[in-house]
């Protein structure tokens, strides 16, 4: 599926969802295989099923070595417990989201459940901006995607004993683009806008249709968190 007015391709390829990126981008992200600053053509989420998760797995030695085998071991991969259909796309200017959104993980920043959920489920963001942005521009725009992110979670409305959710004990992010010279991408900036209202579309839709399914109040008991 190709995303509109970017060079942005997904593939569906159970258990896997590839977003290829047009050709090699700078990537930013905290993924588990990859982070920090990287090149790659392809941002991949592996789907995994919460009993593949258990205590002893070493879940990011095991996500490298499923890359690859599939001969993606130089791309950026994250994983979800989310049924991958479930994924949602959103584009807004030069900017493209691809989002999977599963919630049973739910977290309030700053006051973290002591007793979590008892089912894994985590934010994943993976979002092609066709702008050459420099490194702090970069993180600047990292940012605004965990804002936007955060702003649809909310709206989403999953109510924690600690209060609203704010996203996942486990969201991921990852923000490819060429090098170049845009310094800026706040929210004053045209940028900044577009980035904002593609990744709040993308997570908003996807949150609405895990509560639809789920409800608004995630089950409760104490899993260990291993990024899924």
């Amino acid at each position: 599926m190709a995303v509109a007015g970017t060079d942005l391709r997904v593939r569906l390829a159970p258990p896997w969802l590839v977003a290829d990126l047009g050709r090699v981008r700078r990537v930013l992200s905290f993924a588990p295989h990859r982070p920090g600053f990287r090149s790659a053509r392809h941002i991949l989420i592996r789907q995994v099923r919460d009993a593949d998760l258990t205590p002893d797995l070493d879940a990011v030695n095991w996500l490298g070595a499923e890359m690859a085998r599939i001969g993606h071991a130089g791309d950026v991969g994250m994983m979800t417990s989310r049924g991958l259909h479930h994924h949602r796309l959103a584009q807004a200017g030069p900017v493209a989201c691809l989002a999977t959104v599963g919630l049973g993980n739910a977290e309030r920043v700053g006051r973290r459940r002591m007793v979590p959920s008892s089912s894994y489920g985590t934010i994943n963001i993976a979002l092609l901006v066709e702008d050459g942005l420099t490194d702090a521009a970069m993180i600047e725009a990292l940012s605004i995607v965990a804002q936007a992110r955060t702003a649809a979670v909310i709206a989403a409305g999953i109510e924690l004993p600690t209060g609203r959710a704010t996203g996942t004990g486990t969201d991921c992010i990852a923000l490819a683009c060429d090098a170049g010279g845009t310094a800026f991408a706040g929210l004053h900036t045209a940028l900044g806008e577009a980035i904002g209202a593609a990744v709040h579309d993308a997570v908003l839709a996807g949150a609405l249709a895990w509560v639809a399914e789920h409800g608004r109040e995630p089950a409760r008991a104490a899993p260990s968190c291993t990024g899924a």
